[in-house]
């Protein structure tokens, strides 16, 4: 006889390790596919050869990205029709299937082609690539505050979303340098190609795992032919830049991106030529999320006693002493050096990790916020704006950086083979990369963000009465 599932209150499976899970799935998905795009610009610098091309190509398409993230959002909140599930879920699994295809169209490897054709390859693939994926990850995210209303279940499903993410991230980071360079430290291509058309299946089987196993249990009945008045996507910015709690989460969000994100290329690049062996740079990206996982299972009950806002700052201020010890080089490059690295990259990789566990948490209570505020809940459209600055920050960033990493010398065609004092160039910029990226989230988490563990409390009881 098949076990039934224990109800709550309202007639709800009650909320346990399965809704964990299968939100973690969610994020393994979508990092399937994402996890992909830190090696685009080694990509289309050495590969494709494009240098400053590629930087100028990143920014341009940034005003896609400012029109395809608002834009997706408003409609998924604008959307009325009643699904047989729920809407963000039907959401996803259409995103889910574009990921397989608009993946892998970032890749497509045609190294000898002209710079006009380069350049429209690019730009078809990352427009398809990204409308996808925003189709896929601003439902995706806006989903948790719809799965719980309770705090530490909230907690929960943030931290799990991390593991999601981390494992995400461990497959394409540890397995791929090992497929992807040669013995010579040089991309080989049309591998990269073949990668992501199987990382983007991968990525649809882990959708389809979450969207059978996902409980929607605040969810928001919709009325049909009801008289609404109509959405004002101005007003909804407006609504979004007033939120103190989303622009703090935001800019936080925006530095721990330019720090993953933008240092990406110059980090390869330390592996290539400062440390000679890129092959390892994945095994020791890896060792560094070693604090990120110790810390995720305690993150429920650090969240309790202490709250989010709370442990997010302390987890700034850790990063901000890190990236200070980055900047430490020994002369000629000794063993000693790769140790430091490690150790520094190791500490703050815990102040990234204790932040990471939360953040999709905070996010969650930005959105109850906005609707305490506004009267209007707007799932779609924060999150969207909150996914469109942290994407500003994925391509503006990386973009500014390898500008930099150009006039520090840096050359794609000479692949791994960089001058050495390019390489020594390129462990000052990773170090100060880290160090703005980890500013930037304690002014965002300690200065903007407004809703600590006190605040939350009164809110709620607000709510309850």
């Amino acid at each position: 006889m098949k076990k039934q599932p224990l109800l709550d209150a309202n007639g709800k499976r009650k909320f346990g390790i399965r809704d964990s899970v299968a939100y973690a799935a969610g994020d393994l998905g979508c990092n399937m596919s994402f996890a992909l795009k830190g090696t685009m610009s080694i990509f289309w610098t050495q590969f494709m050869g494009m240098d400053l091309w590629y930087a100028l190509l990143l920014i341009i398409v940034q005003v896609w990205d400012a029109i395809n993230d608002p834009l997706i959002g408003t409609l998924i909140d604008a959307d009325r029709h009643k699904y047989k599930r729920n809407k963000f879920l039907t959401y996803i699994w259409a995103g889910s299937i574009g990921l397989i295809v608009g993946g892998a169209c970032c890749f497509l490897p045609f190294p000898n082609a002209k710079p006009w054709a380069k350049a429209l390859i690019f730009i078809f693939g990352y427009v398809i690539w990204d409308a996808f994926y925003t189709v896929a990850n601003v439902p995706y995210g806006s989903l948790l505050s719809l799965i719980s209303s309770d705090v530490k279940d909230r907690a929960s499903l943030s931290a799990w979303r991390s593991i999601g993410s981390i494992f995400g991230n461990m497959l394409p980071m540890v397995i791929l340098p090992f497929i992807i360079y040669d013995s010579e430290n040089n991309l080989i291509g049309e591998r990269v190609f073949i990668a992501a058309l199987i990382m983007g299946v991968l990525g649809f089987i882990c959708f389809q795992f979450m969207i059978r196993n996902t409980e929607i249990r605040v969810d928001q009945e919709v009325i049909l032919n009801e008289e609404k008045p109509k959405f004002n996507v101005w007003k909804a910015f407006i609504n979004f830049m007033k939120n103190r709690p989303a622009v703090g989460a935001t800019i936080a969000a925006m530095g721990m991106f330019i720090g993953m994100q933008g240092a990406t290329t110059a980090v390869t690049v330390i592996f290539q030529s400062y440390f000679q062996n890129v092959k390892i740079s994945g095994i020791v990206q890896l060792f560094a999320m070693i604090p990120i996982v110790c810390f995720t299972p305690l993150a429920r009950k650090m969240v309790a006693k202490y709250g989010k806002k709370e442990l997010a700052t302390f987890g700034s201020i850790c990063s901000v002493v890190a990236a200070l010890g980055l900047f430490i080089i020994t002369p000629n490059n000794t063993g000693l050096d790769l140790v430091l690295y490690v150790f520094f990259q190791l500490i703050y990789s815990l102040g990234l990790g204790i932040y990471s566990t939360v953040s999709w948490a905070m996010m969650g209570d930005a959105i109850d916020y906005n609707e305490w505020k506004t009267g209007n809940r707007e799932e779609g459209i924060v999150y969207s704006l909150h996914s469109f600055f942290r994407k500003l920050a994925q391509g503006i960033g990386p973009a500014l950086i390898l500008v930099i990493m150009v006039a520090l010398g840096y050359v794609g065609e000479n692949e791994g083979n960089q001058v050495w004092q390019v390489a020594i160039n390129m462990r000052v910029l990773v170090a100060a990369t880290f160090l703005f990226s980890a500013i930037l989230q304690f002014v965002g988490l300690a200065l903007i963000y407004n809703l600590d563990k006190k605040t939350l409390e009164k809110n709620e009881q607000r709510v309850r009465s």
